[in-house]
């Protein structure tokens, strides 16, 4: 079966408190069937957004997925992914080969770059997970 997961992280101040969301569908489910918030602490915006992505991939790899597609709102993640761009930031290094790691761990994963609009319930989770601390 075939899943899509929308995931985002927040930080208020950037550096600032910080969060991540994460909805996991099933292919053809309006309904998630999965759904994680979390408070970070003190993190930058980008370092939530990896965070957001490896705390998707546990969770896929708690549930035997075998086929996702993940999207996310922050270009500079799906772009690093994609090798695209460089990760130039040292703080960054760790979380990008942590998770690019854990992605080829999933025989079928595909990264998209999609507008805000589109990943409101993910962005509201993180935002809830930083109001929760």
């Amino acid at each position: 079966m075939k899943y899509r997961v929308y995931i985002d992280g927040a930080a208020r101040g950037n550096p600032g408190p910080g969060g991540i969301g994460v909805v996991i569908y099933e292919e053809r489910c309006e309904q998630p069937v999965r759904q994680v918030k979390s408070f970070l602490g003190i993190t930058t915006n980008n370092q939530a957004e990896y965070l957001a992505l490896i705390r998707a991939l546990e969770e896929l790899g708690e549930m035997a997925v075998k086929e996702v597609e993940i999207f996310s709102d922050s270009q500079l993640l799906i772009r690093q992914l994609e090798g695209e761009y460089q990760v130039r930031d040292e703080k960054l290094l760790p979380l990008y080969e942590k998770a690019l790691k854990m992605a080829n761990n999933l025989p079928g994963v595909s990264f998209h770059f999609i507008n805000r609009e589109k990943n409101k319930k993910a962005d509201k989770l993180a935002n809830s997970g930083i109001d929760d601390a």
